[in-house]
């Protein structure tokens, strides 16, 4: 037998070889996965990551092919058709139960507040936001990098593109001294 053979792979896998299932789903998921796409409505493919649906639907049907009569390379090939076609209806399914998407506006109010409007009070976090809008993009940048997302200023210092972690903070320093000037203003209406 070839060893690359799915046969020989089916049989691999049934004696308990973990690598013959990586091979079969290495074989199996380019196939499927064109297959599947077009499938898939232009509507569900914006929801539904066609290659996540087919890798979960050959895993799931490979690692239970211990009653499988391997005749035939297609018999195999028209088995996990089969279980990612089913898989694809159950997407669909799920998909037209889910309440249609509406396109929100990024300035739409929302019914609760964010972690950090919540920490610092809205009318507070009015006055951050009106300070940030006012500070140029690279400085916005890094504030938001330092405060909200927590980098550290080696990570900043290679997302503003500044020669060391020193210049980095040293800038972040500045501009957090301009916030603090721009949030004891009142806030403009």
């Amino acid at each position: 037998m070839d060893p690359e053979s799915s046969f020989e792979l089916i049989e691999r896998l049934q004696a308990g070889d973990s690598s013959a299932l990586e091979r079969l789903v290495e074989r199996y998921r380019p196939r499927m996965h064109r297959w599947a796409s077009g499938r898939l409505p232009r509507s569900a493919r914006d929801m539904t990551d066609a290659d996540v649906l087919v890798q979960e639907a050959l895993i799931a049907t490979i690692t239970n092919l211990s009653e499988f009569e391997h005749r035939t390379e297609w018999a195999l090939q028209a088995h996990l058709r089969s279980a990612v076609m089913n898989h694809v209806r159950d997407e669909l399914r799920r998909f037209d139960s889910r309440p249609p998407r509406t396109n929100v506006p990024d300035d739409a109010p929302t019914p609760e507040l964010s972690p950090l409007e919540a920490t610092v009070g809205p009318e507070t976090f009015a006055r951050y936001e009106a300070a940030l809008a006012e500070l140029g993009e690279t400085e916005r940048e890094g504030v938001i990098a330092r405060l909200e997302l927590g980098c550290t200023y080696q990570e900043i210092a290679v997302l503003l593109d500044t020669p060391t972690a020193d210049a980095a903070r040293m800038s972040i320093a500045r501009a957090l001294t301009t916030v603090a000037e721009l949030m004891s203003r009142p806030i403009k209406t």
